[in-house]
Parts: C-alpha cells; structure tokens; sequence
C-alpha cells in the first residue's frame, strides 16, 4: 500500500516562512502527491501549528505530508511520515517511535550502498541527489542519471530524485527511474506555482 503512494511530484518546503502555505496549496492544486515540511528554525510553537494546518492541507487533497529530520514533530501531528538525512536519527530509532505504518525516507545522496543499508534498515524510499546544480544547497553531492538507472535497476524501494529539478529539465530523471521528484525553488520561484507543479505531474501521468 506504502509503496503505491510514492509516486509522482513532491513538494519541498523553502525555508522562507512568507508565503509558504499559498505555496503548497498551489503545488496540491497542481497534483503533488506528496509535501515534505522542511523547517529548520527554533521557532517550536510556530513550527507544530503551521505543520498542523499543512499537514491539514495535505489530507484533504489526498496527498501524503513528511515531516523533515524531526521525528518528534512527525509523531506530536500524526503525519504520514519523516525524511531523514546522514546526521538525523536513524532509521531504526524512528521505526521505533513512529510505528510500521509510517512513512520513513532516507537521504542518500550519491551512494548505493548506502541506499541498500537504508533499505535494509527499514526505510520506505531512497532520496538521490543533487541530480542538477541545487541553488538550495550549492556544494551538495551529485547524483547523475546513470546513478539513478543503476539504482532503478538494483534497489528494492521507490526512488526519489532531488537537487535543481524544473518543469524544463524533470523529464529525463524521471525516464531514468525516479518514482518521485523532489522540487523545492522549481515550484516556489516559478512564475505560477500551480502549473510548474502541474507540468511536473503530469510526467507520472503514465506508466
């Protein structure tokens, strides 16, 4: 069931809180199948309500909402799962907290076996990326589109891409065998959000 919902366009939260909620209700609008809460301020109060309504948002279009790096924030809400980086807590611990029905993804940036000890770990889906040059994060590790075959081919889980994806340049990732698109500045500084994510979309419309 978990593994027939990770598929298609995820939005990724920019760190700027202006405007954030029209963004992802502009990304639903436009047929995002999963958002990722991505919020790495102190601000504890501001964060648990505005990823409440978001998490809101999310379950009445359908789509599943994660909860970046915080395990305790994505089990205080009820979310449908968290997204874990090298320097969070592991998968196993989060597992442990969040029950066997959550949604666990691992970020694993430009190593397979990583990926596999991931996997193995229990997590649900494996993030690969930077695919493109990332104006989010400049000197990130690059995972070109021969990784992402490689892993398409090898790996036992749904693969996420991420890093300078646009409605321009999504097709080939996901003709490489990304299950998910990860966009962060592809929706959020385009002209309409609502048609870059529906552009996005509309690349898992088949197959």
């Amino acid at each position: 069931m978990i593994r027939r919902l990770l598929r298609g366009l995820y939005f990724v939260t920019p760190e700027a809180v202006a405007g954030r909620t029209g963004l992802v209700a502009a990304a639903l609008r436009g047929g995002a199948r999963l958002v990722q809460y991505r919020d790495k301020s102190g601000d504890g109060g501001r964060r648990l309500a505005e990823a409440r309504r978001l998490a809101e948002h999310c379950r009445e279009s359908g789509a599943l909402f994660l909860v970046n790096d915080d395990v305790e924030l994505t089990a205080a809400i009820g979310a449908d799962g968290v997204h874990l980086g090298e320097d969070d807590a592991g998968i196993g611990k989060a597992r442990a907290v969040l029950g066997p029905e959550c949604v666990i993804g691992a970020s694993c940036y430009d190593d397979l076996e990583r990926a596999r000890s991931a996997i193995a770990a229990g997590a649900d889906y494996v993030a690969f990326g930077s695919v493109y040059p990332s104006p989010t994060k400049p000197r990130a590790r690059r995972a070109d589109l021969d990784l992402l075959r490689r892993a398409h081919r090898e790996l036992d889980a749904p693969i996420c891409a991420i890093g300078g994806i646009t409605p321009e340049n999504a097709a080939p990732v996901v003709a490489a065998g990304a299950n998910m698109i990860a966009v962060i500045q592809g929706i959020s500084e385009a002209a309409d959000p609502e048609i870059a994510a529906r552009r996005l979309q509309a690349l898992f419309a088949t197959g």
